[in-house]
């Protein structure tokens, strides 16, 4: 049947199984809008009110989901809006696809109105950018972009779509089903080594990251630590994929990396990398390896073998999907090494990482978030864009297997609120709680709308403490006492969450916030809480007045 590119491109989404799209209208793409007319119910499309926020929430769906994150934009300023959920997906590693309008081919290359080069503006954030101009290729295209964004180490695809192809008409065939793809996975002569290498260690650790774990596989990783008594670490951003009430989970090596995570992996001898990149976030500025060839050996498992020895020499390197490799993990006989000190030892710090002064500070976000670990259901979803306060998240609450975090390891402002928005899009059900400090809130409060009118309203703790937190936390330890550029003037949060239909309230002090939140809980509509939060408490252990002294001390004996 003849129809037109638009038409053929939203059939071909459908078929490869996608059922969320997030977006904002142009006219460069306005015959995939009109296809999307009739698709409610089967591929909706979650209308944002900023490309950045639309990008940031097709990001947070592949994070959840393992599925592409699909995003719709417009040429030129949409597109370029969008880019910041591109980088951010790739930093994160999840499947997103990016659709962009584009001039008409007969345009190209005169610098026509909005005209981009996407091949070049995305060619290093992207793991792959094209441009569809024939119509006729739709399918193909597609079919390549759906696989490269959830293959090898998944990412973000960038495809460019000419107004006149989208108009074009064709009796080219829709793809017939989605894609089924095997993980490579370990021989058994692989994990033969893999034994061996455990068998001869001291102090070994496994050390995972990533988001496309399948249900089952990462308590199947889970028995065999526990069997083994291995202490588990999790890259930035990961600690959801492993249930924290695990003996063997020690905590995660990211940013504000805690003493004695540091002494665990620079101690190592042996270090299982499962599914994870070495970052500069959770290697400590590539401190704790040594570049190239690490004193410890290193069994680096990955589905990408571009990941296998691109900044460290592995001493054993496994092409292979982190579920299969699970697999081949579950059927390894357990190692009896003599590590349960060492290992009770890096638990223990773990644990009394929670302990915790009382913070000077109106509402106190110690005792908070301590209250909050007591009451979430166990399939609460927690969101967090980027500052001072994603420390609470991300260091103080446990997460048990159902939970999930949605946090950017790229450090982008603005993600937890679209984030949030997405997540309630794809579970209704579910509680989702977005932490954000006041900077960050304010980089896409906009989306509160797109939660209003999708009816996808999550609970926001809003922390205001009037300043951009860690920005003045490294002003004062490098130019103390000469605060420049990082104090603001903010609105009445609480009259704008309730413009957007939300229920909102100011919480004053540590002692109300249980009432508050529980009203918050009960909304039908969302909430904010507008938390009054002292600057001084800008760390759990370090007031921002200590941090000044002891730069000027420093700066005064140097």
């Amino acid at each position: 049947m003849e129809r037109n590119g638009g038409q053929l491109l939203v059939e071909c989404l459908l078929a490869l199984g996608a059922t969320k799209s997030f977006g904002v209208p142009g006219e460069s793409y306005l015959a995939v809008l009109d296809a999307l007319h009739d698709t409610p119910g089967r591929l909706d499309f979650v209308l944002c009110r900023n490309e950045g926020g639309a990008a940031f929430m097709a990001a947070a769906y592949g994070k959840l989901t393992g599925k592409p994150g699909i995003c719709f934009v417009t040429r030129g300023p949409g597109a370029t809006n969008a880019s910041i959920g591109v980088h951010t997906a790739m930093q994160d590693s999840v499947p997103m696809i990016l659709f962009v309008g584009q001039v008409a081919t007969d345009m190209k290359g005169r610098e026509a109105f909005q005209e981009l080069d996407y091949k070049a503006v995305f060619g290093t954030m992207a793991k792959w950018a094209v441009e569809i101009d024939q119509v006729e290729r739709i399918p193909e295209t597609l079919s390549r972009a759906w696989t490269m964004a959830v293959s090898g180490r998944p990412g973000p695809v960038v495809v460019a779509l000419p107004e006149d192809m989208l108009t074009s008409l064709t009796t080219a065939p829709v793809l017939s089903g989605s894609i089924d793809l095997a993980e490579p996975a370990p021989a058994a002569s692989t994990m033969k080594q893999v034994r061996e290498i455990l068998v001869s260690a001291k102090r070994p650790v496994i050390l995972y990251g990533g988001c496309n774990w399948k249900d089952g596989s990462m308590a199947t990783v889970q028995r065999f630590a526990e069997a083994s008594d291995i202490p588990v670490v999790s890259v930035f951003r990961y600690q959801d994929q492993y249930d924290n009430a695990s003996p063997t989970f020690c905590g995660e090596a990211g940013v504000g990396m805690v003493a004695s995570i540091k002494e665990l992996l620079k101690t190592a001898d042996v270090i299982l990398a499962i599914n994870n990149r070495f970052g500069e976030n959770s290697t400590e500025g590539y401190t704790l390896f040594e570049v190239p060839q690490p004193q410890q050996k290193i069994i680096h498992v990955h589905g990408s073998d571009l990941e296998i020895g691109k900044i460290y020499r592995p001493a054993l390197g496994i092409h292979s999907g982190p579920n299969a490799f699970a697999e081949a993990l579950g059927v390894l006989e357990p190692i009896k090494g003599g590590w349960a000190e060492w290992r009770a030892r890096a638990r223990a710090a773990y644990e009394k990482g929670f302990e915790l002064p009382d913070l000077p500070s109106p509402v106190d976000m110690g005792k908070v978030t301590a209250f909050l670990n007591d009451v979430l259901p166990d399939d609460v979803i927690l969101t967090n864009g980027a500052g001072n306060f994603t420390v609470w998240p991300n260091k103080f609450f446990k997460f048990g297997p159902r939970a999930r975090l949605l946090a950017p390891q790229s450090g982008a402002m603005g993600y937890g609120v679209p984030a949030a928005v997405a997540a309630k899009v794809t579970y209704p059900d579910r509680t989702v709680v977005c932490f954000a400090g006041d900077g960050d809130f304010q980089m896409n409060c906009q989306e509160l709308a797109t939660a209003l009118q999708h009816g996808a309203q999550p609970i926001i703790l809003l922390l205001n403490n009037g300043i951009y937190g860690t920005i003045r936390a490294h002003q004062e330890r490098t130019y103390p006492a000469r605060v420049s550029g990082t104090t603001m003037i903010n609105p009445d949060f609480v009259a704008l969450a309730k413009s957007y239909g939300f229920h909102a309230e100011r919480v004053e002090s540590t002692a109300n916030f249980a009432a508050a939140f529980a009203r918050a809980c009960a909304s039908k509509t969302g909430a904010l809480l507008d938390l009054d939060i002292s600057p001084e408490a800008l760390t759990p252990r370090q007031t921002l007045s200590q941090m000044r002294n002891a730069a000027l001390s420093a700066k005064e004996t140097a």
